[in-house]
């Protein structure tokens, strides 16, 4: 007997970020391949249809969300909080009274909030758009933690960062702990981070204090360590030009925005080839570096020793580790 298929909508807001779209697409192809219950195809979608470009130049094809379909769940994809229009907003509305599942990633929970889907509930957004959603929509309980799912399954959130956390948790709600664990094996990921985990904002704060343009640019930069953004636009979202931008980093951290920024990048990756068992280019490319050489050049340069060093250090490390009989 052939598995129901279970069609996943992927609505994109032109500049959404495209590791975003990238952790939804590889968890369903995960858990495709690891289940014959229930198989998921997403399709990309937008409100016109055609071409639309993420953040760093990238064109996805998408086809016209406007056309009928049978949706078992929607996740809007967005890096702008600014509401939709009112068509975009109807359809959301529809969607949500036909019981299809709605997610929202990155700015994507703004969107459902615009259409009164979040009214009384939590929902998860990137770090910095917060205290303005928090303003724009007072009747949503926005969180600072990573992810969240309603206690009905209907509606999701996450910070754009957190996408793969949220998918692995939703799926393993709707196919049980072990195949949610199973596809965070497949994924690379030792574990589900908590959904209460505090995004790394709070970096932001702490080292920004005193700024609040230095807090918003670090904060930027650590919600797009996979697709780096230029100084410039750096400069010009925060409103800032980009001589002021510098001048901030010297004054505050001593050091240049893009220095800074290299060594948070760097700080990821460090830390997924410690924790995780994602191939030494798969950390590379997710941490923003455009090839495997580029990447082991400036791991080296700042660490001292190269990726691959990296790795076997921790290796002999968990090797030198008692067993669990050992242990008293």
């Amino acid at each position: 007997m052939t598995p129901p298929v279970r069609r996943i909508g992927l609505l994109l807001e032109p500049g959404f970020p495209l590791l975003a779209l990238a952790a939804v697409v590889d968890s369903l192809e995960a858990v495709n391949e690891l289940q014959d219950e229930a198989r998921y195809r997403s399709e990309a979608l937008s409100t016109s249809g055609g071409l639309v470009t993420a953040q760093g130049g990238v064109g996805v094809q998408t086809g016209s969300a406007m056309h009928p379909a049978d949706w078992h769940a929607v996740f809007v994809i967005a890096a702008d909080p600014t509401p939709p229009d009112a068509n975009a907003l109807a359809l959301l509305r529809r969607w949500a009274t036909d019981g299809v599942a709605l997610g929202g990633l990155a700015a994507g929970a703004a969107w459902l909030a615009s259409a009164g889907l979040l009214d009384g509930q939590r929902a998860c957004a990137d770090w910095p758009l917060l205290d303005g959603l928090a303003d724009a929509h007072a009747g949503v309980a926005w969180a600072q933690g990573l992810w969240d799912i309603n206690a009905a399954g209907d509606r999701l959130s996450a910070a754009g960062t957190a996408g793969m956390d949220l998918c692995c948790a939703w799926l393993a709600a709707q196919h049980g702990e072990r195949l949610g664990q199973e596809v965070l094996q497949a994924l690379g990921l030792t574990g589900l981070r908590p959904r209460d985990e505090r995004q790394r904002g709070g970096y932001s704060e702490q080292r920004g204090a005193g700024s609040p343009k230095l807090a918003e640019a670090l904060a930027l930069m650590e919600a797009n360590l996979g697709e780096p953004l230029p100084t410039e636009e750096v400069a010009t979202l925060v409103g800032v030009s980009r001589r002021q931008l510098e001048r901030l980093f010297k004054q505050h951290l001593d050091t240049l925005p893009s220095r800074h920024y290299l060594e948070l990048r760097l700080a990821r990756a460090r830390r997924l080839l410690q924790q995780s068992s994602q191939s030494i280019l798969q950390i590379g490319l997710s941490c923003g570096f455009s090839s495997g050489p580029h990447f082991s050049n400036a791991y080296r340069a700042h660490f001292g020793r190269t990726p691959r060093d990296e790795r076997s250090q921790r290796a002999q490390a968990w090797r030198a580790e008692p067993s669990s009989g050992d242990r008293p």
